[in-house]
Order: C-alpha cells, then sequence, then structure tokens
C-alpha cells in the first residue's frame, strides 16, 4: 500500500495537548473535518498520560501550562514513543527553549497564534515524516533479521534520504560524491552533483576543513565536528554543518557523512536576544549614571552647593529614579507575558467604563494641555470576557501617549464600534505623528521617535510593546495610521468574545 493509499484509508492520530479550551476545539473540529483522529487534553498530566498509553501519530503540545511544562510532556511521550512526530506551540519562543525542545525531539515550533492554514500544513508535513521514520525503522529491522547488506536496499535508502527536509551528502575518502538528497543541493548552493563526481572543489572552504579532519583523523575514536555558516548576510540564511565518519566493517573511514541543517530562525532568535540585552543595558545605564553623578555632587566637600541647587539635584533624581522604576516594572511585565506566568482573572469587562475611569485620571494632564476630548460612552457600549487589568492597562497606554504626544490646545476622538466579530476601538489625535520609517518600528522594545518635538517627554519606550503583546495574548490585532505633524490613529480590535 503506498502513502497515498494509507493517508486515504487511515486517519493519522493526533494529540493535543493545550489549556486553552477554544485552541482545542477549535483544532479538534478543524482536523477531524481533515480526517484526523484527534484526542485532546486540557493540561500536561493528562497530555503525558494519554501521550504514553497509546502511540499516536502526530501531537501538538502547549510549551506552557499550570501544572506540566510542555517539554516535560515532550520528553515522556518520546521516551515511550520515540516516533511519535511532537510540535511545540506557543506565542514567545526563546533560543533557549528552542534548542532545549529540539534536543528533546521536537520536530518544530508552531507559533502562536497560528492560522487553520498554518496547523495543517506542519502536520501533513510531520505526517509525511513519520511514514519516512516508520519506514526506516521496518527496512533497519528487516535488514537486522535477514542480514541483508544495504546494497540491496539503495532503493529504499533513497527513497528514505530524499524525504529529509536536512542536507545530506556523503563522500568517499577520495572525495566522490557517493549520496545526496535534494536537500543538500540548496544548502550547497549548487545546481546538480553527479553521482562519483570530485566533490571536495565544490564545497566551502569550511566544510572541506570538516572533510579533511575526519580522514585525516588518527585516533580510534572518530568524532563528529560541527560548524555554523552564513550563507547569506544579515543572517538571512544560516546553516549548520555536522560531519561525521563512515567506517569500513574493520573501523577504517570509508568517508564522510555531512548533515546540513537550516538555523536561520534560531540564530535570529538569538540575535534578537543579544539585542534586547544590550538595549536593556544601555536604557538602565543612563539614569543609573545619573542619579550617582547627583549623589558624588552632594558627597564631595569640595563643592558647595545652595538650598536651590541640592532641592533641583534632588527633584532630578526622583525623576530619573522613578523613569527607572517604571522601566524594571515593564520589563517584568514583559517578561511574565513571555514565561505565560501572568494571572488572569477573566470576568466582563466593559471597555466604554474603562476608558470613561481612564479619561477621569488624565483629567489634570488633559486640562493643562488644554485637550478637547471626544468620546460619547453612550453611542456603543460593548462588553468582553479579559483580565480587567490588562485591558486597563492596554487602553492606559494609547491615552497616556496620545495626551503626552498631542499639541497644545489638541483634540482626541475616540469612538467604540462593531467590526465583524471584533469590538474596534479608535484612539485618534492631533499630535506630532510619525515618520513611515518610525512606524515601522513602533512596537520595538524601547523605541522611541526621536525629534525636536520629542526630546521633552519622558518614556520607558516600552509601552507600545507590552500594549501589542496583550493584544496578541487575547487573538486580537492593532493597526496604526500616522501622518509626520497631522497626528496618529491607533485601531484595536478585540474579540467580542474573548476567553481564557
Amino acid at each position: 500500500m503506498t502513502k497515498i493509499e494509507i493517508m486515504n484509508t487511515y486517519k493519522p492520530k493526533v494529540l493535543i495537548v493545550d489549556d486553552e479550551k477554544g485552541l482545542r476545539i477549535g483544532a479538534q473540529r478543524l482536523l477531524t473535518r481533515e480526517n484526523y483522529d484527534v484526542t485532546t487534553a486540557e493540561n500536561g498530566t493528562d497530555g503525558i498520560k494519554f501521550g504514553t498509553e497509546t502511540e499516536f501519530d502526530l501531537a501538538v503540545i502547549d510549551l506552557k501550562m499550570p501544572d506540566v511544562d510542555g517539554l516535560e510532556v515532550l520528553q515522556q511521550i518520546k521516551a515511550k514513543y520515540p516516533n511519535t512526530v511532537c510540535f511545540i506551540a506557543t506565542a514567545f519562543a526563546s533560543y533557549e527553549t528552542a534548542v532545549e525542545a529540539t534536543r528533546l525531539g521536537a520536530h518544530s515550533y508552531i507559533p502562536k497564534p497560528f492560522t487553520p492554514e498554518e496547523l495543517l500544513s506542519n502536520l501533513k508535513e510531520g505526517y509525511q515524516i513519520r511514514l519516512v521514520n516508520l519506514e526506516a525503522e521496518k527496512w533497519h529491522k528487516e535488514r537486522e533479521e535477514r542480514l541483508l547488506e544495504v546494497a540491496f536496499e539503495k532503493t529504499r535508502m533513497n527513497t528514505i534520504v530524499n524525504s529529509i527536509t536536512d542536507g545530506v551528502l556523503v563522500v568517499n575518502r577520495d572525495g566522490l560524491a557517493v549520496l545526496y538528497n535534494p536537500a543538500a543541493l540548496r544548502f550547497l548552493e549548487l545546481p546538480r552533483i553527479a553521482v562519483e563526481e570530485y566533490i571536495l572543489d565544490k564545497l566551502r572552504p569550511e566544510i572541506f576543513e570538516l572533510f579533511k579532519k575526519i580522514v585525516e583523523e588518527k585516533s580510534s575514536e572518530h568524532k563528529s565536528y560541527t560548524i555554523q555558516i552564513e550563507l547569506k548576510p544579515n543572517r538571512e540564511f544560516f546553516i549548520e554543518a555536522t560531519a561525521s565518519a563512515v567506517l569500513h566493517p574493520g573501523e577504517n573511514v570509508a568517508g564522510v557523512v555531512i548533515v546540513f541543517k537550516d538555523i536561520t530562525e534560531l540564530k535570529k532568535i538569538e540575535f534578537v536576544k543579544s539585542q534586547f540585552v544590550s538595549m536593556v543595558s544601555h536604557e538602565l545605564k543612563a539614569p543609573i549614571a545619573a542619579v550617582y553623578g547627583f549623589l558624588k555632587l552632594f558627597n564631595d566637600d569640595s563643592i558647595k552647593l545652595s538650598p536651590e541647587q541640592k532641592k533641583e539635584y534632588e527633584n532630578r533624581s526622583m525623576v530619573r529614579l522613578d523613569g527607572l522604576l517604571k522601566m524594571v516594572n515593564d520589563l517584568l511585565d514583559i517578561s511574565r507575558m513571555e514565561m505565560q506566568t501572568v494571572h488572569r482573572e477573566i470576568k466582563r469587562v466593559c471597555i466604554h467604563e474603562v476608558i470613561a475611569s481612564i479619561l477621569e485620571l488624565f483629567q489634570i494632564d488633559i486640562n493643562k494641555k488644554g485637550i478637547h476630548v471626544i468620546f460619547d460612552q453612550d453611542e456603543y457600549k460593548q462588553c468582553i470576557k479579559a483580565d480587567s487589568d490588562e485591558i486597563t492597562r492596554l487602553f492606559t497606554n494609547l491615552i497616556s501617549n496620545a495626551i503626552k504626544y498631542n499639541r497644545e490646545q489638541g483634540t482626541i476622538t475616540i469612538k467604540l464600534s462593531l467590526s465583524d466579530d471584533y469590538l474596534l476601538t479608535t484612539i485618534k489625535d492631533s499630535g506630532i505623528g510619525l515618520k513611515p520609517e518610525e512606524k515601522n518600528k513602533l512596537f520595538t522594545e524601547f523605541f522611541r521617535a526621536k525629534n525636536e518635538k520629542t526630546k521633552n517627554i519622558s518614556g520607558t519606550g516600552l509601552g507600545l510593546s507590552i500594549v501589542k503583546r496583550i493584544v496578541d495574548s487575547y487573538s486580537g490585532k492593532i493597526e496604526v495610521e500616522s501622518d509626520y505633524g497631522e497626528g496618529t490613529t491607533f485601531k484595536i480590535f478585540l474579540p467580542t468574545i474573548i476567553s481564557n
């Protein structure tokens, strides 16, 4: 029976492990319609129980769950059934968890929130790999039982190797290509390779050095060597090449097998992490250095400060420390969102009431700048299910920005409406606005538009990043329209029915 015939007569068994009820039910309905046999688990404990009692073809495992971490569920399932193809589903992947998940046997990540097409595409690819792995295991057992040589299974070997998404190249000790798969051509940037063709002069110098190390190695302990190569600049294409010895029965080196893996996404995550740490260090250093400088002035007996100067330096130190405290709190909020450790109390939240309360809180600032606020909370009333503190934080940041970056005697217009299945909140100001290049960076950590009009406006540069994360966590979306010198409009789309 062919793979196509198997897919038509057999329903692949899928395990969904996720504490989000809506995601489980939605995924189950979608996959059932697509001829999958679906089992769901609402927590990690049930996921381990189901995944180790029955062998599933595929498993989609949430990374962060309240009882058992997704990596533990992955490890338990792979320990019992190594051929189950597992995916880790998460909204905030880190470089460390990506490496650990891969080490424990995960096939890849499925970023949240994912579309039905993304889920089906990943599972289809995973099931093909599952079939290849089962075929390889079956072939291996038959070969051991009947003591057949690889030569009698060349067709099968080629089928298996050609199905692997990683690049594979086998070169004998004379430098002739013995075996390769189509993926290797992409990694080696070659149009074609002929079997028994001399290939060493077409390899990158770094890969050629790996070949030489293995072939010329005198030790009886044959090691594997790994290098990382940037094939395209600016981290557009990064690969990892691992070379291992292919041995004769007498333990002599017959050749070298080189496996190429695409690590571009991991490198991008690594770069973002490094860049973030650098930005945090820079942003923390400035206020600390300023306060330290003021304290040195107070502590230097040779400098006589008047009471007015002392008061001024104290006030400036407090402003700096206040900004530093806000930044630390914002960073902690971002960290909690990434780790999904935010405690949510889901209840009925009325957006018009939240906005009215925030406007009352900022009334002094609004009056000070003479801003005219247009908001009719009786025009459209809609309540959703969400965490009240998060929704308040979201709109506090947006309204605060609309005030801070507005002009004197400006206007702020706030409207609520319904757009398909979303509650749409529009916040429009008549302020400074954004240049096109600034708009693209708006939700990046620590980004603040810098020009003559903003230099005296304080802020951490983290508020809009937090806004974006909150909106994303509720499967919503946020849009920005802005013209420099004419103002900015934020459109926040939140599902009318939000659950945890």
